[in-house]
Order: structure tokens, then C-alpha cells, then sequence
């Protein structure tokens, strides 16, 4: 059997101080008040730069540093996906998901790869997960059997950890499942054109 029309997933553990990137997280969340609106008024439970702040590498050294270990990894990820291009870092912000968040399916329009960096992970998080682009194409075909390989899963869901980095092509839609614990999910989450 041939494997056809792969979905590849970038991964890794990132060696940085993530207490300093937490606490520029939670200090954000404190000053930006438009961003805490903007969570507020889309049900978003938590707080999220992302319709707020588009300075964040120009603002604090800790995503400045960040936004170049971003580029490194998504120039070797261009690589493994055969492109004949360099990704530029579009967009850059910051997430404080509340115990029992989510964030709904969704795709990232307007750019070629997406990706988090998980800075903390609390027991009971919800996981990320990522959804077959062939499904909406699969009309009539039968159930999988649950112990189906993963490449052959309608949905794979991925527990993140502290530290871990994950990419994918944008067009990949995926959401964020809610969690069962408590505490604030910390993250950092970014767009390559």
C-alpha cells in the first residue's frame, strides 16, 4: 500500500525559558484591555492578543528572540515540504485559555504555515486537534475502527506539553478541545505568509 497526499505536522521541543515568556503572557493580559475586550465580546474564556497587539517581537525581547527560533524552524519545515520559498513571520500572539476553553475549528486564511509554541500546559488541558481535509469529500465512506492508524484517522488529536512546538499548513483546520482542569493554558501562536 502507497501513502498518498500526506499531511505533515512539524514538531519539536523548544530549550527556552518559558517562566520568562509566561510571565510576559500574564503581564499582557493585565495591560491589554482591548484584548481582553475583544475575548469577552467573541466568548473567547481567557485572553488573546491576537486582534490587539501586532507588535509583540518589537515590544519585548523575550518574542523578539522567539520570532527568530520561529523563522529557523519554519525555513527547515519549507524544506521538508519541498517548497522553494522562505517563509516570513506574518502575525505573533499570545493566548490565556481559562480552565474549560476552547477555540473552534478554524483554518488561517491568508497565510502558508501556522503553528504554537505550548509555554504551560496545566493537567487537564485540551488538546489541539486537527481534522482530515479529505472528510468533507469522504460522503459515503464507512466509520474507521478506532485502532486505525493515525494516518487513516478522520481526526488526530495531539496532547501538548510545555516547551513543544507544533506547525502545519495552514490550510489545515483544526481546534483547540476543552480541557477539564482549571488552571490558564498558556500559548503563543503565529502565522507565516
Amino acid at each position: 500500500m502507497r501513502q498518498l497526499f500526506a499531511t505533515p505536522l512539524h514538531e519539536a521541543d523548544l530549550a527556552i525559558d518559558l517562566d520568562e515568556l509566561a510571565h510576559s503572557i500574564r503581564t499582557l493580559s493585565e495591560d491589554d484591555g482591548a484584548g481582553r475586550r475583544w475575548a469577552k465580546e467573541h466568548g473567547y474564556k481567557g485572553y488573546t492578543s491576537y486582534a490587539s497587539l501586532n507588535d509583540l517581537p518589537r515590544r519585548d525581547p523575550v518574542f523578539a528572540d522567539l520570532a527568530k527560533l520561529l523563522a529557523r524552524h519554519a525555513a527547515t519545515f519549507a524544506r521538508e515540504l519541498a517548497w522553494d520559498v522562505k517563509p516570513k513571520l506574518d502575525s505573533l500572539w499570545v493566548n490565556l485559555l481559562r480552565g474549560g476553553g476552547h477555540h473552534s475549528a478554524h483554518i488561517h486564511p491568508h497565510s502558508i504555515l501556522s503553528g504554537t509554541l505550548y509555554v504551560e500546559v496545566p493537567q487537564g488541558s485540551g488538546a489541539i486537534r486537527f481534522e482530515d481535509p479529505r472528510l468533507p469529500m469522504m460522503m459515503a465512506a464507512p466509520t474507521r475502527r478506532l485502532d486505525a492508524p493515525e494516518p487513516l484517522q478522520p481526526f488526530v488529536a495531539v496532547q501538548p506539553r510545555p516547551g513543544q512546538l507544533l506547525l502545519w499548513e495552514s490550510w489545515l483546520r483544526h481546534e483547540v478541545l476543552p480541557g477539564t482542569g482549571k488552571a490558564e493554558r498558556l500559548s503563543v501562536s503565529f502565522n507565516f505568509a
